[in-house]
């Protein structure tokens, strides 16, 4: 059966995405357990859910698993360069969930995309950069009353949440799943780490060894970069700009300093900060000839890429994924993967073992915002600590691991402040 509204590149790669689309479910236990119950338990049964995330084998799973529980799924892309065209394949042929993503679309065609999905006349939302939020509230506030409730999965996302929801300006509650321990400890680090260094070894087919590794920014996604980036032999510097932050990049072994010296020594430089002109114009005047820049932050805006674009006399594209900029004093600066999310424009993502509890979080919570929306204001919420507690419990026996529970002795000296020395 085939969805009648979609817009993708091409049908015909739905069996290629099939093969990758069972391969990621492999490594994903814990979101297989939930579709199971889903399945039986229908929680969803009715609602209409517009999701706006990167459309990769690991989404493609949790649009399944959405569908077992009942919902009316649509799916389009959150990034422009982020769609696994065989992926919005098999969705439309074998899942009939209509999606609106071809990977390298243009920015109208990206926020036409946007559209169509809120023709859906979303129930829930689901956002990757709340792209698919702000629309609806600037473009189609007629549906804003039949909105029960939203997840947000990224840092850029929930700041901008917060601060809409600070202006008075949110009109529906919202749950960051980013904030969830289950999350950002695991998918931030660990997944964005790896899939960071793998999206700039794809596109530029460097050493890492021996290189000089900027890292912009120290929260869970740098430290995972430069974890990694340490790990494959790279000398890493991090930029801060919070001093808690910093002083444990220091701790950490890494040298500090701020981007302007940095600027002069890094060989590769990589921003996940969620704020825009992280590398600048004036670092662009003192890096190193053939120096190599790289986002892994949702928005391509933290590198000035107009400002360098001013600079060079000229631009041209030597690798798929790799643009060099030459400067009229003839040094030549690399951008790589059009400076949008490089593990997902060069690469493929996050590892799906991590994905596995970041979608485990957005089915509960949409389940969660089902069951409770009613009692929610029109503020962005964290993840109950209950259904965290469970995904991690669930994740450990996945994985074979048993730990330790407290005795009702060890309960009650918890709970009790009489016990001294």
């Amino acid at each position: 059966m085939t969805a009648k509204n979609y817009d993708i590149k091409d049908i015909n790669l739905a069996d290629k995405g099939r093969l990758r689309m069972d391969w990621a479910a492999k490594e994903m236990p814990v979101l297989k357990l939930i579709e199971e119950r889903f399945s039986e338990e229908r929680p969803l049964e009715g609602v209409r859910i517009a999701a706006c995330l990167h459309v990769t084998s690991e989404t493609a799973n949790l649009m399944k698993t959405l569908k077992a529980g009942g919902a009316d799924v649509v799916l389009t892309a959150s990034n422009p360069l982020s769609t696994q065209d065989d992926i919005a394949a098999v969705l439309v042929r074998d899942y009939d969930i209509p999606v609106f993503a071809i990977k390298g679309e243009d920015n109208d065609t990206y926020y036409a995309h946007l559209r169509a999905a809120l023709d859906h006349r979303p129930n829930i939302t689901m956002d990757d950069g709340m792209d698919l939020v702000a629309t609806l509230h600037k473009e189609r506030p007629e549906l804003l009353a039949g909105v029960m409730g939203g997840t947000e999965e990224t840092t850029t996302g929930v700041i901008r949440l917060k601060a809409m929801a600070a202006q008075g300006d949110l009109k529906y509650p919202v749950i960051a799943v980013n904030d969830a321990m289950t999350k950002h400890l695991f998918d931030n680090r660990y997944g964005t780490g790896q899939s960071t260094m793998d999206g700039v070894i794809r596109a530029t087919n460097v050493l890492i060894a021996g290189k000089t590794v900027v890292v912009a920014g120290y929260g869970w996604c740098s430290r995972g970069i430069a974890m990694r980036a340490h790990g494959l032999g790279a000398n890493v510097i991090v930029t801060e700009v919070e001093p808690l932050k910093a002083l444990e990049a220091a701790m950490d072994g890494f040298r500090v300093m701020p981007m302007l010296e940095a600027a002069k020594e890094g060989d590769i430089f990589i921003s996940a900060t969620g704020d825009l002109h992280v590398f600048d114009r004036h670092h662009f005047e003192v890096m190193k000839d053939g120096a190599m820049m790289a986002n892994s932050g949702h928005f391509n805006v933290e590198i000035n890429i107009p400002a360098l674009e001013e600079m060079a006399v000229s631009v041209r594209k030597v690798r798929e994924f790799v643009d060099e900029y030459t400067l009229a004093d003839g040094r030549r600066l690399y951008i790589l993967g059009e400076g949008r999310l490089i593990n997902l424009a060069a690469a493929e993502g996050h590892p799906s073992a991590v994905m596995d509890m970041s979608f485990a979080n957005q089915s509960l919570a949409a389940e969660y915002i089902k069951n409770h929306h009613q009692e929610l204001e029109n503020n962005v919420y964290s993840v109950p600590e209950h259904i965290d507690q469970n995904i991690a419990r669930l994740k450990l026996a996945a994985m074979g691991i048993e730990i330790d529970t407290l005795t009702p002795e060890q309960e009650e000296y918890l709970r009790s402040w009489s016990h001294g020395t």
